[in-house]
């Protein structure tokens, strides 16, 4: 039995964010959760779907984050509570439902939960979800704490249910991957039957047919379900206020802000002088709760992350009401107090803090950091991000490289989101020449390989991952197979979803819960397209480098290039080795061979070392996984791979 549903009602448990959040909806008594792998996020679906057999649930990993809310409304609109979770770029691909959604309205509740990342510590960017609850008018709920990660998902529910609209839960990444005590609640034992009422009055939201018009009409109804959201967060029990009855300053903030200000606070011994408004419904903003304790003190500050979402809505409620409360002076990311870039943190509150009380403080002194620096660097490998050691991306970028210099024509890789990202880097020989939102890579290869009207001759390549073909990739190979656009797109398939921890993709035949489902063939589906398909391992360095300039140089139209060969980090593949790799000395030349060192100069697996001492290159045995690519470029034939035992 999952730790998830373990315990007594009223137990404390010690839960990550995304496991607390997990705990609230199974308290909600949800029936279907689906979303689309993507760090931060993806606990709160891993954990659901190992116990939708105890619980009853379905749970999905969909294709892509709108086909994911799309999926979690269905059964909505048939009566059923429904979660729907995915990371912040994925509210941009979910967009074009979400605008209808809301319109729309839900009848079972549905609740969003999107997991941002500030600091982009696991993304290419960090745009956040926030802004998106404010364009499409539906209540925005953040978190304070992980107990209230789990108590809000339950309230969000009830929340959507009486305003028949999604409500969006936001996390963060310090909320979704640290851990915290909680508390838990009961799980609910009622069963529901889905059905979905769609025969009586086309306006009738709860038993007409469902749709986003007639506009106006809707629009109005939306802006109704917002004025009642307001009334609702007056009293909500996640908005609360501790500190002195007048504090010198009011510190307004949200989410795992809180956490951070409440550390600010005590770092500067500030209880008596700095009251703490921690705000769980972030929009709208409840002007009577507000207007009660924006009237505690006159200098306030905002502390939330990352752009100056919370702080212009408490600005203009504050402009609004300052007939009642008076003239606030405000510190935050808008005079820039506080960066309006990366994450927060204690040192970056405590300085906004200390700005705003006007007193001096130094988290660290300047001498200590740079001995601590150099402490902590020293006897460090001079390393750039690399891929793993035995990652199939190495071999393919190593290949792609290779042949893109052979052909000569100023050829070049339009990427995608996952870990061959990194092919921006040295790591992947910076082979990638442009790296957007996910399927953009093949987009803009086909929009590329439209312009040789206009003289434009040099080959263009497109990578994909194989999750991220069926997420984003197919509408665009589609667009460049009806306009016969002149690229070869490679796919890069290991088998999964490999960045953000192995989860099922179409491609794969089982699902979220380990259940047989189809798989869809991908070269199939190319071929269906029209594209002239091959399929290669990318260990095979010399074939695959042969097929790639055979296609690179075949004129025009689709092509299509597989490279398979599973994550050197998959269940299947992990602690295995194929090959025992070993270094012959006597043939190893080192710095005097023609090649410099091309195995740890210029290949850098993390599995090959050069030993200065000796003259020579090592295997690493600790490390290296044994995939055998290494001995393929050796030009003295000093790297040897033997069939491991």
């Amino acid at each position: 039995m999952s730790y998830l549903i373990q315990g007594e009602t009223g137990e404390r448990r010690l839960f990550m964010g995304n496991e607390a959040i997990a705990r609230g909806a199974l308290e909600a008594g949800i029936s279907v959760a689906a979303g689309y792998p993507g760090t931060p996020s993806s606990e709160i679906i891993e954990n659901l779907a190992k116990v939708s057999a105890e619980r009853h649930l379905y749970v999905e990993w969909s294709v892509n984050e709108k086909v994911a809310l799309e999926v979690a409304a269905a059964a909505s609109l048939a009566g059923l509570r429904a979660l729907c979770v995915m990371k912040q770029n994925g509210v941009n691909v979910a967009s074009d439902f979400l605008l209808h959604l809301s319109g729309s309205g839900t009848r079972g509740g549905l609740v969003l939960v999107p997991c941002d990342d500030p600091g982009a510590l696991s993304s290419v960017n960090e745009g956040e979800s926030r802004h998106f609850a404010r364009m499409i008018e539906i209540p925005l709920l953040e978190p304070g704490n992980f107990q209230e990660a789990k108590a809000m998902i339950p309230w969000a529910f009830e929340l959507s249910e009486q305003l028949r609209t999604l409500v969006m839960v936001r996390s963060v990444t310090r909320l979704s991957h640290a851990s915290g005590d909680v508390t838990l609640g009961p799980l609910p034992t009622v069963s529901r039957r889905a059905f979905f009422k769609h025969d009586g009055f086309i306006l009738d939201p709860m038993e007409g047919a469902m749709l986003s018009g007639p506009v106006e009409l809707k629009h109005t109804w939306q802006q109704e379900k917002v004025a009642k959201a307001v009334e609702a967060f007056e009293s909500c029990p996640f908005n609360t206020y501790t500190g002195p009855a007048k504090p010198e300053v009011l510190i307004v903030t949200s989410s795992a802000c809180n956490l951070y200000s409440l550390e600010a606070v005590r770092l500067l011994k500030a209880e008596a002088r700095v009251g703490i408004l921690k705000m769980g419904t972030t929009w709208p903003l409840p002007p009577r709760f507000m207007e009660k304790h924006l009237r505690r003190a006159d200098t306030i500050l905002i502390v939330e992350e990352v752009l100056p979402f919370l702080e212009e809505s408490v600005k203009i409620l504050s402009a609004e009401l300052a007939p009642v409360i008076g003239i606030k002076k405000f510190f935050g990311k808008r005079d820039g107090t506080i960066p309006a870039t990366g994450e927060m943190n204690p040192d970056r509150a405590v300085a906004g803090l200390a700005k705003a009380l006007g007193v001096s403080y130094a988290a660290m002194p300047d001498a200590y950091a740079q001995k601590a620096l150099a402490a902590a660097t020293t006897g460090a490998p001079d390393r750039d991000l690399t891929f793993c050691p035995g990652c199939p991306h190495r071999a393919s970028f190593w290949t792609i490289h290779n042949a893109l210099q052979i052909d000569n024509r100023q050829g070049f890789v339009c990427g995608d989101i996952g870990c061959y990202s990194l092919a921006m880097r040295p790591t992947g020989y910076e082979t990638l020449k442009t790296l957007h939102s996910m399927g953009s890579g093949t987009g803009l290869a086909s929009g590329f390989g439209m312009l040789g009207r206009f003289g434009f001759d040099q080959p263009v390549v497109a990578v994909s991952g194989d999750s991220t073909f069926f997420h984003a990739v197919l509408p665009a190979l589609a667009n460049a197979a009806h306009h016969r656009a002149d690229i070869t797109l490679i796919i890069l398939d290991n088998s999964g979803t490999a960045m953000t921890g192995f989860q099922p993709h179409p491609g794969l035949s089982v699902d979220a819960a380990g259940h047989a489902v189809q798989a869809l063939d991908i070269a199939r589906i190319c071929e269906a397209m029209g594209a002239e398909v091959h399929v290669s391992d990318p260990f095979d360095v010399a074939q695959t480098q042969e097929r790639l300039l055979a296609l690179i140089g075949a004129g025009q139209g689709l092509k299509v290039l597989i490279l398979r060969q599973a994550c050197a980090l998959s269940p299947q593949k992990k602690g295995r080795k194929q090959f025992q790799i070993r270094i012959d000395e006597t043939l190893c030349r080192g710095e005097s061979c023609g090649c410099n060192r091309l195995c740890t100069r210029v290949f850098k697996c993390p599995g090959l070392a050069w030993d200065a001492k000796q003259g020579v290159s090592r295997i690493d045995e600790v490390i290296c996984a044994g995939c055998g690519v290494c001995a393929s470029l050796c030009p003295a034939g000093a790297i040897v791979k033997e069939e491991a035992k």
